[in-house]
């Protein structure tokens, strides 16, 4: 078990319709330290039947863990949707149950720097002990480092960091050398994954970041470049995801998909920073 960087299959790469022992076996089998849940996935895994013990003890039987956490949205809305309400507080359940200190977090609406500043602000507090981690995306209302860094500083907030993937990063133009290393201390987590040079439209590029990516080092857009880029920086990422949402991938079973998206990140991982797999033990 990678104890302070594990490698873990984030919720959408195996999708949403397997049961949460399918989940907890295939991760487990391909070699993965721990596994991430959405909010949905944990309620699915409730509307199962299961406890929260029950799902303790399920992660037990396969010695692995939940690492991630996720999803908050909609968090400058006004006002905002009891569902919304509820599944941010399901996330800082999930966060206390499983032992998990940050939050994956997004927002689609675009508005101004300094409202969504004074949103984050507000999310920062009612998430106390718990760290938002800012996920940038070109298609939403963080959609580049530049902005996502600019709104972090305006709120000034402890407990806000930056969760950064592969394909966002790609998909938003952005180069392997522009992470500072003071930008790079705010970064919790990472994401990893590929994809083909070639991108969807930008009208339907949401659809390829659904249905399309690549596993990490299969593509054309260089995931061991993007991890190196992360190491020279100096981020300490408490999770290496493995954020692989592919309907090709899936049609061939989860099973698969952790396995072949396991490997590969192993392999990047290889190349890249050798070193952080060296702190791999079993517990």
């Amino acid at each position: 078990m990678t104890k302070s960087h594990p490698i873990t299959v984030s919720s959408w790469t195996l999708g949403d319709k397997c049961s949460f022992e399918e989940r907890c076996k295939a991760a487990s089998e391909a070699g993965y330290d721990g596994i991430g849940l959405r909010a949905e996935t944990y309620v699915d895994a409730l509307n199962e039947g299961l406890t929260d013990q029950d799902i303790l003890d399920m992660l037990a039987k396969y010695n692995i863990r939940c690492t991630e956490v996720e999803y908050i949205v909609q968090w400058c809305e006004e006002p905002r949707t009891y569902e919304q309400k509820y599944k941010e507080q399901m996330c800082f359940h999930m966060c206390e149950l499983f032992g998990v200190k940050h939050i994956n977090t997004g927002l689609m609406e675009d508005y101004p720097i300094d409202y969504t500043a004074k949103k984050l602000q507000e999310l920062a507090a009612r998430a106390g002990k718990w760290i938002i981690a800012l996920e940038p995306m070109p298609y939403s209302g963080l959609p580049n480092l530049d902005k996502t860094w600019k709104i972090m500083q305006k709120a000034n907030c402890d407990n806000v960091y930056m969760l950064l993937d592969m394909w966002h990063w790609v998909r938003a133009d952005q180069p392997y050398n522009m992470l500072t290393k003071e930008q790079a201390k705010r970064v919790i987590s990472i994401q990893l994954d590929d994809a083909y040079t070639r991108p969807y439209a930008k009208s339907i590029l949401r659809d390829e970041s659904m249905h399309d990516r690549l596993a990490p080092g299969t593509g054309d857009l260089d995931t061991a470049g993007f991890v190196k880029m992360i190491k020279d920086a100096g981020v300490d990422p408490k999770v290496i995801g493995v954020e692989v949402i592919s309907d090709a991938y899936m049609a061939k079973g989860i099973d698969y998909v952790a396995d072949y998206t396991y490997k590969n990140t192993v392999k990047v991982m290889e190349e890249a920073w050798p070193e952080i797999l060296k702190e791999t033990v079993k517990a």
